[in-house]
């Protein structure tokens, strides 16, 4: 009979690189684990301390099926080397299983049948829309402050306590926000990925900006639902009862204040009640449909396409401007309040940065009439024009023939400052007839001057004006390590070593094992006439195709052919 670890290593032997990986991560393996083959890996994963911190992260529902006896089909429990391919559990996971029931009987039991659902009426379904408005809002400004300066993380993956501040301060995150359940939404939906060192908005998350606030929070809506765990998904792929969640992993420590997350995501997006009930835009996601926003929709406040532009640089919003609108204003003026009637101020900085992010003057010009409801107030009209004959006084572009970067500028007295400001010697600007240059790439040397407030412009390789952008843009398959990148390592060393097929690998590990323990065994060599003989050795050493040790009962050293042994087991 073949033991269980030795199918168990047959198994992981079986399995592609990636799927193996995704086993090994779902184990929490280490991916500095010392392992040599496909035996090693099996021992482990068979070891009780494995075994329990496996079970503990189990749902409920995987827990049932464990302690149940009856063959299991939960693909998942095989997945992570729990339940053979027979559907029954190794022997060890039983064993393991039966002192957890022992220590903890209910959470092995199923839960009860949810209670009947009951609708919310139109005051609770009214708050939540605007719950949902707001925090659609709130994520769209922190995405924007992200998309131009992605955000720096601590060792502990949060955002720093320095990129708060910023966004407080700019007005992007209010008081009550919590900025790492706003960001644990966008990862969700797409929007925004971790990488190692930043957070950063992916090409979805830009589309999202533009889209309206009904689509906006469909997206986030089924993200939401997609990154539910699995002890909270159904077969049908909606979601269990939100009031069965906190004892859905009964086992694991760190489940409740999970669990609370999660729900406060759900209700800060309109889709969960604080009592229980169900609104009629959550019925669907909840049955496995696609998000219906139409029911919100009908909650939310009307977008508008019209602002009201004033002598005194400012433009005032009657409303809830429609997104698409509210993003290109905000990249020419900043806004200063932020509420659904808001009020954006235009200065020759917010002019300046939208005509380094492409704008022109024509441009700027066209888009505030389509939406002004007054006209070009003559004061805003005279600060786009000054600000423009004043942009791209510094240009900035790359010499080919020097491989270095070129400053230029008509303004004698402006390149002579640049030579000399302190806040740009990093660039090692050196002069070079009427113009500056620097061994520093050409997108590094623009955002230092333009940081410093210069109006500089970069250019092409042809000479024209092009935007430059520091939005470092990620994408959700590369925001991290794939499991079979971070376990490549281990995966080379598993199958290099001992193969798992027919006996000679499994023999090689035996004996492998008892050399490195000294161990007494006893081995099965067949002699040359055919017959066999069975001895008892106290393994020394294993090399060359041979096997050295002391042969207790005869007193003496023996080296026998690995190649003649035909089977060994403990003393």
């Amino acid at each position: 009979m073949v033991s269980d670890e030795r199918a168990l290593a047959t198994w992981l032997a079986a399995r592609d690189d990636h799927a193996l990986a995704a086993t090994l991560a779902g184990r929490g393996v280490p991916a500095s684990s010392s392992w040599h083959d496909f035996f090693d890996a099996a021992e482990a994963l068979m070891d009780a301390a494995s075994l329990d911190r496996a079970l503990v992260r189990l749902p409920r529902t995987a827990l049932s099926a464990l302690a149940s006896g009856t063959p299991i089909t939960d693909g998942e429990l095989t997945r992570l080397a729990l339940v053979a391919e027979s559907g029954h559990p190794y022997d060890a996971v039983q064993d393991r299983v039966a002192v957890l029931v022992s220590g903890h009987p209910g959470v092995f039991e199923q839960q009860p049948p949810a209670a009947a659902r009951i609708t919310a009426d139109d005051r609770a379904s009214a708050a939540a829309a605007e719950r949902a408005f707001g925090t659609a809002g709130s994520l769209a400004d922190v995405l924007l402050a992200c998309l131009h300066s992605p955000f720096a993380r601590t060792g502990s993956g949060s955002v720093s306590a320095a990129e708060r501040k910023r966004l407080t301060d700019a007005g992007a995150l209010g008081a009550t926000d919590d900025l790492e359940d706003l960001l644990a939404a966008a990862e969700a939906a797409g929007l925004a990925s971790a990488q190692e060192r930043l957070w950063s908005v992916t090409a979805a998350g830009e589309r999202w900006l533009e889209s309206p606030t009904a689509d906006r929070w469909a997206i986030v809506a089924e993200g939401f639902r997609s990154a539910l765990p699995d002890g909270l998904r159904t077969d049908d792929g909606g979601f269990a009862d939100p009031s069965s969640w906190p004892a859905a992993y009964p086992l694991d420590p760190d489940w409740p204040a999970r669990s609370a997350r999660i729900r406060r995501i759900g209700e800060s997006w309109g889709l969960l009640g604080a009592d229980g009930a169900e609104f009629t835009w959550t019925a669907a996601l909840r049955d496995g449909a696609a998000a219906d926003a139409s029911g919100l929709a009908a909650h939310l406040p009307a977008e508008i396409d019209r602002v009201y532009l004033q002598a005194d640089l400012t433009a005032i919003s009657p409303g809830p401007l429609a997104p698409a609108l509210d993003l290109r204003l905000r990249s020419i003026a900043v806004r200063e309040s932020r509420a659904q009637a808001s009020t954006y101020r235009f200065t020759a900085e917010s002019l300046g940065a939208g005509m380094t992010d492409g704008e022109t003057a024509g441009s700027i010009r066209g888009f505030l009439a389509e939406i002004s409801l007054t006209g070009i107030p003559q004061p805003l009209d005279y600060l786009i024009e000054s600000t423009a004959a004043r942009h791209g006084l510094v240009r900035v572009r790359s010499d080919d023939a020097t491989g270095r970067t070129r400053v230029e500028s008509p303004d004698r007295s402006l390149r002579e400052t640049i030579a000399i400001d302190q806040a740009l010697r990093p660039l090692g600007l050196l002069s070079d007839g009427d113009s500056l240059v620097s061994r520093v790439t050409r997108d590094g040397v623009y955002w230092a001057l333009a940081d410093a407030r210069y109006p500089v412009v970069a250019l092409d390789d042809d000479g024209s004006p092009e935007p430059v952008r520091r939005r470092a843009v990620g994408s959700v398959e590369s925001s991290s390590t794939t499991p079979a990148a971070a376990y490549a390592r281990l995966l080379t060393a598993l199958r290099s070593g001992h193969g798992t097929e027919g006996e000679e690998g499994w023999l090689g590990r035996e004996l492998e094992q008892a050399v490195r323990a000294r161990s007494e065994i006893v081995v099965v060599v067949r002699m040359p006439d055919g017959s066999e003989r069975t001895m008892t050795l106290e393994a020394s050493g294993l090399g060359g195709g041979r096997l050295r040790g002391r042969d207790r009962a005869a007193d003496i050293e023996r080296t026998l052919p690995v190649s003649s042994i035909v089977s060994v087991r403990p003393a």
